[in-house]
């Protein structure tokens, strides 16, 4: 029973094995450097698996989320649009470069981006939208992209919890004008506890993420692998070296020795992911007829990874609050369960910038009853059985 406990209380993350020590021992044996040759197969491996043609590895997903928007020209007086329910990553991106950040409403069903009252909230100034893929399901793509033809603003797909999932065959990432993943501890797939990539298809974007990522840096001449071989660009006097900033950027990089490990775990996704599909659909089949409690909608076309998966609770009916569920599973079964997530607009942070309780009544009223249920490629068999006996255990009806 301890060790079935420990399953759900680890109620996140990936797996590494052998193949991923050997991927660090390599990169040792080469002392290790930052953003160099494995850095570059990662990248090329990324963009291939994700459809697009460009990838940059990355320090975390708030970096690519950052970066997306800085190369998009976000600035001071731009409008930048995204969900409440989302971690603050998401609109911090844009509130750091000084824009003014708004919230859409969320759906219902999916709880990602209503976008049916995404056009009521955009303005000429709206310079970009973050649809967020959240648990791991795309928002409706098809709805933005029109609306991003019709208006002109930039998509910038947070897709930090979908690496793999799928709308209607094309890849996350792949869809806006960037992408953006993170590979912290708790995702589908991670470099060693934190990292990120930004995948787009347009080489303008890329060249000015790059530039930003590190410290707005060139370097002309012959003397290093990262060089130009244009001796024409060096200035008077300079044979063989000459290093010059664009602008002030940022030290985003990622190590090769995350970027090794993400290779092998790249490689793993649709493995992984295909564990995570499994579990899921293992606890909806047996907990379906349980009253009280709403399980995932996935919508058609769409290919859910289940980073999270999200459990809506009626307590009227299952017979148990929100905040009671969560406490009595941790406390009597020894189960994690998550509240993912604290809607934007009841933070401090945003509080501050004017936002309050009630503004996005959906956001509102799901949160109150939302919850996050353990999902990760250890589970076994044993584990999904001891965690739908125990949601059983707490409904009057579903014993």
């Amino acid at each position: 029973m301890a060790s079935i406990k420990f399953e759900l209380e680890s109620k996140f993350g990936s797996i590494y094995g052998p193949e991923e020590q050997e991927a660090m021992l390599e990169v040792l044996r080469n002392n290790a450097p930052t953003s160099g040759d494995a850095c570059i197969q990662f990248e090329k491996e990324y963009a291939a698996y994700c459809g697009t043609t460009h990838a940059r590895a990355v320090s975390n997903g708030t970096a690519a989320l950052f970066l997306s928007l800085l190369a998009l020209g976000v600035k001071p007086g731009d409008r930048v649009l995204t969900t409440p329910l989302t971690w603050i990553a998401t609109a911090a991106a844009g509130a750091t470069l000084g824009a003014e950040v708004d919230f859409v409403d969320i759906d219902p069903l999916t709880y990602n981006m209503d976008m049916n009252k995404l056009e009521e909230k955009l303005t000429p100034n709206t310079k970009a939208v973050l649809p967020v893929h959240l648990y791991g399901q795309c928002c409706d793509m098809d709805a933005l992209i029109a609306l991003k033809n019709k208006h002109g603003f930039g998509i910038v797909e947070d897709a930090c919890h979908a690496i793999g999932a799928e709308y209607k065959g094309r890849k996350s990432g792949s869809m806006g004008a960037t992408g953006c993943f993170s590979f912290h501890e708790q995702k589908n797939m991670s470099t060693l506890g934190e990292g990120g990539m930004i995948t787009t298809n347009c080489p303008g974007l890329f060249e000015r993420m790059a530039l930003y990522r590190s410290h707005c840096t060139r370097v002309y001449g012959k003397s290093t692998k990262y060089c130009s071989l244009d001796e024409t660009k060096l200035p008077m006097g300079k044979r063989f070296w000459w290093q010059d900033f664009d602008d002030c950027g940022y030290n985003f990089r990622m190590t090769d020795i995350q970027a090794a490990v993400g290779i092998v775990q790249l490689r793993k996704i649709d493995q992984l992911n295909q564990l995570r599909i499994d579990s899921s659909n293992y606890i909806t089949e047996r907990i379906k007829d349980i009253p009280g409690l709403t399980l995932p909608t996935v919508t058609p076309g769409n290919k859910h990874v289940y980073h999270l998966y999200p459990l809506l609770i009626d307590p009227a009916v299952y017979g148990m609050t929100k905040d009671d569920f969560v406490w009595a599973m941790r406390e009597e079964r020894g189960i994690r369960i998550g509240t993912h997530y604290i809607p934007l607009h009841w933070t401090t942070a945003f509080q501050k910038r004017g936002f309050h309780r009630g503004q996005f009544p959906v956001a509102d009223a799901l949160a109150e009853r939302l919850v996050t249920l353990p999902i990760h490629p250890r589970l076994t068999e044993e584990g999904l059985d001891y965690l739908i006996d125990s949601i059983r255990h707490f409904s009057p009806l579903g014993k």
